[in-house]
């Protein structure tokens, strides 16, 4: 979308910036044809000149994919890793580490919710990092469940089509789309939902790409996607009944009553801003708004402007050049395309004229040479003989761009001499007329305000696929838990609110939390008390690993002494104590109860809950108490001590 892609060719393009851009394959795909969409879109309706699809062009190559969970080192120290994120296909949070040590996590716009095509997110490589850069745009916002959610906009469409009138749903074009078509798709397929009879349609600039890249990208959605092709061989977005229509005069084809999902979302421009000007008047159609956009958009007002009223619309279209301005625009391509061959002239001759240098030297390089007599003074060394040599000239090779020039005269076939007779019939046959060169139509772009009296139906029915606020505040304390925290992307409300949340909880335990501004530079550098040391071999020998996640660690007594390597530095050793003290045992990894029942389950032991408690073989009880702290009570038996050791098998105790 524009918040996260769009400045991109801008600043490729305009700026200069030439950096690597690294993203998931779906970005790279659908990020493309989102790009190519919102500029058409722009284009069509005003002179838009931000940027050019070469721009778009040049941006994606400097595009690496990447796939999740793939740790890619970018320089020395530091390397990125993408997770799911759960919002759109491809959409990633970012985990930066630097030396191994600290880790920077780049989490914003995530959905843990599964949905129809795509996963939740999952935070599990995540937690308690370094810093986390997240935003607060769903802060104070609650959702409705998405039973209520899908039965709201089932009702609506069929409320509407059975008035004869046309459903518009304005949304993005590559991302939260896919939800919804394969929403809109299971309705249209199932018979007692009684939409098979209207018409359902999708319309935009790239439509059937969009749903091509989708079909060969299935392994970035959900499990269920998944499952339904690998068992039943049936292709999800391979539609029956949605219809990929490009242009409005492919939309005019389609039968009335129709159900149309249409970009763009906040309506700045595309298609769905030209369908509402002739929409809106009338009673019986409604507009169907899926995400909230900025307050000076045209869907915001839209939005809170309540039905019979009037809004005014700009409305842009291209029509082509006529008369003068058609003349004017011929002239001064003519005049360019003078001022180009000029150049090439000029540069010809300049070129011709080196040419005519280097002849002049290489035939007095190359003349007679000097006889030894007419040398002034003789060596004392023998001096090779110098023989005469016929002159040579080796011709210099011109080379461009595309390589070295083609001489047309090397490839000309010498026509074969014509008979008088034969010329005779030719000249009695009529010369043949030569078609006219197509020649791209100039069209220039004509726009026109006009007031539209809303008297459609207009609502808002969720499909953003975010996280709402309780659902995030619950991850980011008990989940994530980090250090410190810089809060992006929300209003001065939302921000100031998940701000203070942070800071009143207690078991987070942040120690900084950044609300910057527009343009404001955060410093976020935290002191580091982290020191490189060598293990001596004995010290390695004698401390026994547990693993833990990714990680391998164990418990060592040991001193510092700093030492002298082969270069003279000073390098820190840790040496084993002599008289080791005892410590108390250290248990590391939170693992789940329901993870914890599998286990039993699979030891042979029943295991139900029962009010959040696990109860094994009813006789012990296993909960976790609000510090998070997982209890174990029963009577002293042979099945206590096997389940006490099972659960202490899922920790790492050193």
């Amino acid at each position: 979308d524009v918040d996260h892609i769009g400045a991109l060719p801008y600043l490729y393009g305009t700026l200069g910036l030439d950096c690597q851009i690294y993203g998931t394959v779906p970005v790279y795909n659908m990020g493309q044809m989102f790009l190519y969409d919102y500029y058409q879109s722009k284009n069509s309706s005003e002179d838009f000149n931000i940027f050019t699809l070469d721009h778009v062009d040049n941006v994606f190559d400097h595009f690496q994919q990447m796939k999740y969970s793939q740790t890619l080192t970018i320089c020395p120290g530091i390397s990125v890793t993408p997770y799911a994120a759960g919002h759109m296909i491809g959409g990633t949070m970012w985990k930066i580490m630097k030396d191994d040590e600290e880790d920077i996590v780049y989490a914003v716009d995530f959905n843990h919710k599964k949905e129809r095509h795509l996963n939740g997110a999952l935070f599990n490589n995540i937690i308690r990092p370094s810093l986390l850069i997240t935003d607060a745009y769903n802060a104070t916002f609650e959702y409705k469940k998405r039973r209520k959610r899908d039965q709201e906009l089932i009702s609506t469409i069929l409320e509407t089509v059975r008035q004869d009138g046309n459903v518009i749903i304005v949304v993005d074009t590559a991302g939260r789309v896919l939800e919804l078509m394969q929403l809109l798709e299971q309705l249209w397929r199932n018979t007692e939902s009684g939409l098979s009879a209207y018409s359902l349609a999708l319309l935009n600039h790239v439509g059937y790409n969009v749903v091509d890249f989708a079909k060969n990208m299935l392994e970035w959605m959900s499990d269920t996607v998944t499952k339904q092709f690998e068992e039943q061989r049936s292709y999800p977005f391979h539609f029956k009944h949605l219809n990929l229509c490009h242009s409005l005069q492919e939309l005019e084809k389609i039968p009335s009553p129709y159900v149309l999902l249409t970009s763009m979302a906040d309506l700045s421009c595309g298609f769905a801003r030209n369908l509402l000007a002739v929409s809106a008047e009338a009673k019986e159609n409604c507009i169907i708004v899926t995400q909230r956009t900025k307050p000076d958009t045209l869907a915001s007002k839209l939005l809170s402007n309540a039905i019979n009223n009037t809004i005014d619309i700009t409305i842009g279209k291209r029509v082509p050049l006529e008369g003068k301005e058609l003349e004017d625009h011929f002239n001064s391509v003519a005049k360019k395309q003078q001022e180009v061959e000029k150049m090439e002239v000029e540069e010809e001759g300049e070129e011709t004229d080196e040419e005519q240098e280097d002849d002049q030297a290489l035939v007095q390089r190359h003349d007679v040479p000097i006889p030894e007599e007419t040398h002034s003074k003789k060596s004392f060394f023998k001096q090779h003989k110098v023989y005469p040599m016929f002159p040579f000239h080796e011709e210099k090779i011109k080379w461009d761009e595309y390589g070295e020039f083609i001489k047309h005269e090397h490839f000309r076939i010498e026509e074969e001499p014509v008979k008088e007779e034969e010329m005779e019939t030719e000249k009695a046959k009529p010369a043949p007329v030569a078609p006219a060169a197509p020649t791209e139509i100039p069209t220039k772009c004509v726009t026109s305000r006009i007031k539209t009296q809303v008297n459609c139906k207009v609502k808002f029915i969720d499909f953003e696929g975010r996280s709402d606020g309780e659902s995030i505040k619950r991850i980011l304390a008990a989940v994530l838990k980090p250090r410190q925290m810089v809060i992006v992307h929300g209003t001065p409300d939302s921000s100031r609110h998940l701000a203070e949340f942070c800071r009143d909880s207690k078991d987070m335990g942040v120690s900084q939390i950044f609300v910057p501004g527009i343009g404001e530079t955060v410093d976020a550098t935290s002191e580091r008390h982290i020191y490189q040391v060598k293990l001596k071999d004995a010290l390695v020998t004698a401390a026994k690993f547990s693993r833990a996640n990714d990680a391998e660690l164990a418990w060592i007594d040991a001193v510092i002494d700093v030492q002298l390597n082969a270069d003279k530095e000073q390098v820190a050793m840790l040496e084993p104590l002599t008289n080791k003290p005892s410590h108390v045992p250290v248990f590391i990894n939170e693992p789940r109860l329901s993870n914890l029942r599998q286990t039993l389950i699979k030891s042979g032991i029943q295991a139900e809950f029962n009010g959040g408690v696990l109860v094994c073989n009813n006789k012990v009880a296993i909960r976790r108490n609000a510090s998070g702290t997982i209890q174990i009570e029963g009577t002293v038996c042979d099945d206590y001590y096997k389940i006490r050791s099972l659960l202490y098998s899922m920790y790492a105790i050193i």
